[in-house]
């Protein structure tokens, strides 16, 4: 029955005859708005400035200005071709082979553009030297930098390349006879080397000197003086049978890197022979390869030395601790067990220590010396000369490329003034770094994807660079500029297939540019910075800081590149800057790791603020003379008691965005160019912020990461080490796969493709490829640190680092099994948090399970989240009203909400923020707004692609066909993808392995991501 009732709205409305009831019952306002003046005054019309925000304040609050703002929508002009390209379809991707070579990272990869716009990298299955990494997946990104240089500079003034030729011809004149050093990063390009060659040929008071930012000379000395070439041993780590690693972090950036997807073949255990590779590591820092190793022992820089002496039957470590002696018999009683699949790699920075692993491994078949890598030419003897004589006034010119020895240079006050008073200073660069801020001369160099070139990265494996988009500025390659001033009237690219001539043999030159990469048995001489077999060797080669004696209460420095920044070249890259670091999960950021034991005695701390954000303890760091102040101090399990360990590439200010000004320049402190130094510690006040993504330390005995011995895994059922959840139905236990587990009735999923993802365990080593592989295919917004320390960062994919409470995950479970009674369980549960002092490590890439039974389906009011019949968890992102009732309900918390519009939104200044940036972004995904939830998609564009393409073709698609970019980014092979309904598929195979498990599997969401068991080779001698 309808109530008559009356509701009065004020005591005003009881007065019949009020005129102010009457005046409100007809208009919304008591005072007219007076539009009719403004509108009808033509003149006042004419010269009003009004904009349309104040417009809609005179006449938006009526319904007819309300209905009238609705029906206007922003106009969007595109502008047609006039002659569209005929390798153009828009909406279709053009793939383009290429490769990257900025003097510290190098590799062959294929570049997607979308209508003439570079989108994202992808790897290039066709070469096989180097490897992908997160850095290089990020360098898209990097070309639509907003403080790129945008034309040359004289004098801190843009002129014209003809102005600048000019200029340049005249100082080389005035500079005749004077000494100039040419100081350029490592090319590793035969054409290069050729035109370096030719310019110092004209220029003979011009001489070339290598500098590799982060050094390895030490190595380059000991394989040159070994074998006559100056390179590196190429190592193929899926022969080894025993890999023993003193300090040598080959996981990630020793010797150039790229050696991880060959170690991972060697670890995941044979189905066949049921083998597997071992992996000792002694290090001081925890490193991706000591996370890894089935036997990791901390031991100092200074330790370290001994054990490679001894481990090469050249030393002994009596006077080191027992277990340091104990680890050092066993690796030699099992590398001499393996034979010649034995290998002994250092990262020691003494040339008599690369020269003791050289010998040793001569025989073994896991070292390739025949064909070293070229990716490193430096010589720090050379440099510091550079260094020493631009300072002494010796040296008149200096001519950088690709490097900024300004920021750099160790200890470099002395340098930084002398290099202000040089009669000549020029700098090739992107943008207007710390070097070319002080130089006379800039030259805006291109971008990768911008240039030609070329690239000998392995002896006999060549590969091209071609641009995939026209210079978006008013830049010109290096190269072009030498042949500008040698008087060589032929272009770069003409160059380059003048100097193929001799490369290509039978392979045309269309063909070997398809393809990127060729393997030539051609000779072709690279640039070198000594003459072959008369190395220039000063005591910083030797490197005496690891003999000397340690300074009182001091500590052993190791510095180190994280996976993330490396040399700093990429430091004003959001991508880069916002991924989390593998073993600290803390982002925008660099910092001292130190042990539990030396932070507690020096009075460093890590606290929790009220929100979990993580702050930590400022320390001074002094070595010598040079003291590095406000250095914010991590505590790092497994860190090698009496050592610490800092990352270079930080700590950037010039021609760097304000955002990504982060850090503390550790460069300061890389005297010699050595990674090892002796320093002191004092705590400082203060308390520094951390973006931290992972403030849980261990799985506190949970069943989430699953891991059990090669012994075991050889010899027990897999119901042993791998069992199925059981769950109580009418007081019985019934596996939680059972169908009368079940509250759900299913479809039929057999019908059409079904889609699953692998994640081994064993394979991944935590690199992060995949992260910024899914942030640059998905438009994955950065949020900054101020939103990453509220726990709010919106990777759609996240790798969990979990340590060991006891010794091992193993010891953990055996805890947590002997727990009883309330009083023990309350103390022995807390101290599981507590991560050992020397962990086992676990990395586990988690994003959206795409459950089939998914919580977060049945919880959504509006229907935004609902299963696709191809498996995937998909999302309405326009019916998503953000009540975050998926997320409470989600049991692996990956999904993200949008607290606030991330593009266009100056508080958010990173790449969605500029006309630049938002070239990257990719037209297949939409850019989600404020207020909705997001995760991963199984990257459902490419799946639909690839079935529409086999559709178009009339033809079955084939396994391996269907991707997502976490997958095609692994080279480790540790994220496979595929159709379950596809029985002799991979991914079939694998989701029937006996390793394979759910995470969570008790919780009955029967997720679509599978899980390897990690298997550690763990028997000792």
């Amino acid at each position: 029955m309808a109530s008559n009732k009356k509701y009065w709205k004020s005591v005003e409305e009881l007065n019949e005859n009020s005129s102010i009831v009457e005046t409100l019952q007809q208009n919304e306002f008591v005072e007219q708005i007076p539009t009719d003046k403004f509108l009808g005054d033509k003149e006042a019309l004419e010269a009003s400035s009004t904009t349309r925000r104040d417009f809609l304040k005179y006449v938006g609050f009526t319904t007819a200005a309300a209905s009238l703002a609705a029906c206007e929508g922003p106009v969007i002009k595109s502008i047609p071709y006039v002659v569209a390209p005929d390798e153009i379809v828009p909406g279709v991707a053009n793939y383009y082979a290429t490769t990257m070579a900025d003097g510290f990272d190098f590799a062959n990869v294929l570049v997607k553009t979308r209508e003439g716009r570079p989108i994202k990298i992808e790897r290039n299955d066709l070469s096989k030297t180097g490897g992908v990494n997160a850095r290089v997946h990020a360098s898209v990104l990097s070309l639509y930098d907003k403080n790129r240089l945008q034309a040359p500079l004289v004098a801190g003034k843009e002129v014209s390349w003809e102005s600048f030729d000019i200029e340049m011809a005249r100082r080389m004149n005035e500079m005749s006879g004077q000494d100039i050093v040419l100081l350029t990063q490592t090319f590793a390009s035969p054409s290069t080397s050729k035109l370096i060659k030719e310019f110092t040929a004209k220029y003979a008071n011009v001489r070339h000197v290598v500098y590799d930012t982060v050094s390895s000379s030490e190595a380059l000395d000991a394989f040159q003086t070994k074998f006559g070439t100056r390179g590196l041993a190429d190592y193929d780590f899926a022969k080894a049978e025993v890999i023993v690693s003193v300090g040598a972090d080959f996981l990630g950036d020793w010797q150039g890197g790229g050696y991880d997807a060959g170690y991972a073949q060697g670890r995941v255990p044979s189905t066949s022979t049921g083998k597997m590779s071992r992996h000792i590591q002694f290090e001081a820092n925890m490193t991706l390869s000591g996370a890894k190793a089935d036997k990791r022992v901390p031991a100092t820089p200074s330790e370290q030395k001994k054990i490679l002496a001894a481990l090469t039957g050249n030393g002994s470590v009596s006077d080191l601790s027992e277990a340091i002696q104990t680890a050092v018999a066993n690796a030699k009683s099992q590398l001499s067990a393996a034979g010649n699949k034995g290998v002994v790699i250092t990262g020691i920075p003494d040339v008599a220590a690369q020269t003791m692993a050289l010998n040793y491994n001569e025989s073994s078949v896991v070292i390739d010396t025949a064909k070293p890598r070229m990716t490193r030419m430096g010589n720090s003897a050379e440099v510091l000369a550079v260094m020493n004589g631009v300072v002494s006034g010796t040296v008149k010119g200096l001519i950088t490329v690709g490097v900024d020895p300004i920021y750099s240079f160790p200890n470099n006050a002395a340098f930084v003034e002398a290099y202000k008073k040089l009669d000549m200073s020029l700098a090739f660069s992107m943008r207007k770094d710390a070097t070319a801020s002080m130089a006379q001369m800039v030259a805006a160099t291109p971008h990768y994807l911008e240039s030609w070139g070329d690239a000998q990265i392995k002896k006999g494996s060549f590969s091209l660079m071609q641009p995939t988009i026209r210079p978006l500025f008013n830049t010109r390659q290096f190269q072009d500029c030498l042949l500008k001033w040698t008087g060589n009237p032929t272009n770069y690219y003409d160059y380059i297939k003048e100097t193929w001539a001799s490369v290509l043999g039978s392979t045309s030159w269309n063909k070997a540019l398809h393809d990127g990469v060729l393997v030539s048995a051609a000779e072709v001489i690279m640039e070198t910075p000594a003459a072959e077999g008369s190395i220039v060797e000063e005591s910083n080669t030797s490197n005496g800081a690891l003999s000397a004696n340690i300074q009182e209460g001091g500590f052993e420095l190791t510095l180190y590149t994280k996976t993330a920044m490396g040399d700093g070249s990429q430091a004003n890259n959001p991508w880069l800057q916002e991924m989390p670091d593998p073993l600290t999960r803390a982002s925008w950021d660099n910092y001292l790791t130190i042990s539990a034991t030396d932070a507690k005695a020096k009075g460093f701390e890590n606290t929790h603020v009220a929100n979990g954000a993580l702050n930590g303890s400022y320390a001074n760091v002094k070595m010598g003379d040079v003291v590095l102040k406000n250095v914010p101090v991590i505590i790092q399990p497994g860190q090698a008691k009496g050592s610490v360990g800092l990352a270079l590439g930080y700590g950037k200010t010039e021609g760097i965005q304000k955002e990504m000004q982060t850090g503390v320049n550790a460069y300061t402190l890389y005297n010699n160019f050595s990674t090892v130094q002796n320093v002191t510690l004092e705590k400082a006040a203060g308390l520094h912020e951390f973006a931290c993504v992972q403030l849980h330390n261990t799985m506190m005995g949970r069943d989430i990461i699953r891991e059990t011995s090669l012994e075991i895994f050889n010899s027990k059922n897999a119901k042993e080490w791998n069992p199925m959840p059981m769950v109580s139905k009418d007081h019985k236990e019934i596996p939680v796969t059972s169908p009368d587990a079940d509250l759900w009735e299913s479809f039929d999923r057999s019908v059409g493709h079904h889609f699953n993802l692998s994640i081994d365990l064993n394979a991944c080593t935590g690199c992060g490829a995949c992260v910024i592989a899914c942030s640059a295919e998905n438009n994955v917004p950065v949020v900054g640190k101020t939103e990453i320390r509220k726990s709010r960062s919106m990777h759609w994919l996240r790798i969990d680092r979990y340590y060991s409470s006891e010794e091992s995950f193993t010891g953990d479970l055996e805890k947590k099994e002997g727990i009883s009674g309330l009083g023990s369980s309350l103390s022995e549960f807390a101290e599981l948090e507590v991560a050992s002092e020397n962990p086992q490590v676990a990395f586990q890439p988690l994003m959206c399970q795409h459950c089939n039974h998914a919580p977060c389906e049945t919880v959504c009011p509006v229907a935004a989240t609902s299963h696709g019949r191809q498996g995937q968890n998909q999302m309405a992102y326009n019916r998503c009203v953000g009540t975050r009732y998926c997320a409470n309900n989600c049991p692996y918390k990956v999904r993200r909400f949008n607290w606030f519009l991330y593009a266009e939104n100056d508080e958010f200044d990173y790449n969605m923020n500029n006309d630049l940036g938002r070239m990257v972004l990719n037209p297949d995904v939409v850019v989600r707004s404020r207020g909705v939830m997001e995760k991963c998609s199984m990257c459902i564009q490419i799946t639909q692609k690839t079935i529409l393409d086999a559709k178009r073709d009339g033809r079955a698609i084939k396994d391996g066909e269907f991707h997502t970019a976490c997958s095609s980014a692994c080279d480790k092979g540790a994220i496979k993808f595929g159709d379950v309904n596809d029985h002799d598929s991979e991914i079939f195979a694998l989701k029937n392995d006996k390793r394979m498990y759910h995470l969570l599997e008790a919780v009955g969401t029967k997720p679509n991501v599978v899980y390897q068991t990690m298997v550690r080779n763990t028997k000792e001698v």
